[in-house]
């Protein structure tokens, strides 16, 4: 019986409904929290809806996976969660689908890539949240004693980064191969590549000829010559590395959208340019989203939709993706992005959104295959290390993953 009620979405005798949403935190301290965000968002909308209230709790990144999943294993999923992966549930057929809790011009809203990302199997579940690409910033301070320019080629990328070795630079082109992001670096550096970790729309090509030549290269013509710094890459975290830039000691790094407020508050003077390729510039970027998905258990089906709507209304949308430095997930918010003077800093990021490829998120052995590149990755580049015999491990590893998740 209490099933059936909840499905209702009748909770006690006032014919009120509760909605509960648990979210990531995007802020650096107190003052910036999401729980500000959210707050706000939360009271002009149940303003708006006397009879919904709606809950949120906000966690940290390191906390927010584990504790979606710990109500979910413990039957008490949320309505609602806005976490960094969405495709475990949505294959244990506990999510609503897309299209169940957005309209029609809401669903319509998202742009193409992040929606098609939000995919399992041809139907959309995971709903993008935000989003952000990666572009290769440099200090300008330090390329002009160098006497270098912004590099277009992995070519003049390493002859750059010997110029800045030269100079005496801590790390001419930091390579942070480390456990808490390589899954990112690698992506990144394996489009540049022509490659990348799915090459067709079934299975993993990690060990492809063009990943295997990626870093073949990145081991010979940077690691070997001494031009990623003193840490090696298997043990340099994106953290440190974003740090070391906005210390001044840093040539180049592939960055996202945050590394620039960091940047500033240091003053460190940078340019920001498109990842270089091995002919020119790369063609496809690395794009970034996280997400929202939806629980069956509890219904609610109605309330979540006409919420969703509000969460995703233009304005809402522009709000979140100027406070936290990320980009839009709807071509509504985009287009106001793409000409309004006070996003100019976001718009080169915006630029390469149309020509990103993400995770493959839609799969649920990505996890394990993720996790993985982050714990081995960094020996394909190590002295004594054999990229094709890391890729082809890492390949056998995703393989068995996938076919045990379509199992």
């Amino acid at each position: 019986m209490t099933a059936v009620l909840a499905g209702c979405g009748v909770t006690g005798d006032s014919g009120d409904v509760t909605l509960t949403l648990v979210a990531a935190d995007y802020g650096d301290s107190s003052a910036n929290s999401s729980k500000k965000y959210w707050d706000a968002l939360v009271k002009a909308y149940e303003k708006e809806h006397p009879g919904v209230h709606v809950e949120v709790t906000v966690h940290s990144w390191n906390d927010v996976d584990r504790e979606v999943k710990e109500m979910v294993d413990a039957g008490e999923a949320p309505d609602m969660a806005q976490i960094g992966a969405y495709s475990d549930y949505a294959a244990a057929d506990l999510l609503y689908k897309a299209g169940d809790v957005l309209s029609i011009p809401v669903q319509a809203d998202f742009v193409s890539q992040l929606a098609d990302a939000g995919e399992v199997k041809g139907v959309q579940y995971g709903m993008p949240f935000a989003s952000s690409t990666r572009l290769l910033f440099y200090n300008k301070t330090l390329f002009a004693k160098a006497g270098v320019s912004a590099p277009t080629t992995w070519a003049e990328l390493a002859e750059a980064a010997e110029a800045l070795k030269e100079e005496g630079v801590k790390y001419p082109y930091a390579l942070p191969l480390g456990p808490e992001e390589a899954q990112a670096e690698t992506m990144q550096w394996l489009l540049s590549g022509g490659g990348g970790y799915t090459e067709t729309a079934t299975g993993y090509s990690i060990d492809s000829t063009e990943n295997v030549d990626t870093f073949t290269w990145l081991k010979n013509d940077l690691v070997g010559k001494g031009l990623t710094g003193p840490v090696a890459p298997g043990k340099l975290n994106r953290a440190d590395a974003f740090a070391a830039f906005a210390a001044g000691q840093v040539g180049m790094l592939n960055g996202h959208p945050s590394l620039m407020k960091a940047a500033e508050k240091k003053g460190v003077k940078f340019g920001m340019v498109p990842m270089p390729g091995v002919d020119g510039p790369t063609k496809v970027s690395m794009g970034v989203a996280d997400w929202m998905m939806a629980f069956r258990q509890n219904g609610h089906a109605d309330q979540i939709k006409e919420f969703l709507s509000f969460v995703y209304n233009e304005e809402n949308v522009l709000a979140f993706s100027r406070e936290y430095d990320l980009l839009p997930v709807t071509n509504s918010a985009s287009q106001v992005m793409s000409s309004a003077a006070e996003d100019a800093d976001l718009r080169p990021f915006l630029e390469q959104l149309p020509v990103s490829e993400l995770y493959p998120v839609g799969r649920t052995s990505w996890a394990s295959v993720s996790a993985e590149i982050k714990q081995r990755i960094g020996q394909a580049v190590s002295a004594g290390g054999s990229p094709s015999g890391v890729l082809g491990q890492l390949q056998t590893t995703a393989t068995t993953a996938e076919s045990g998740s379509a199992g």
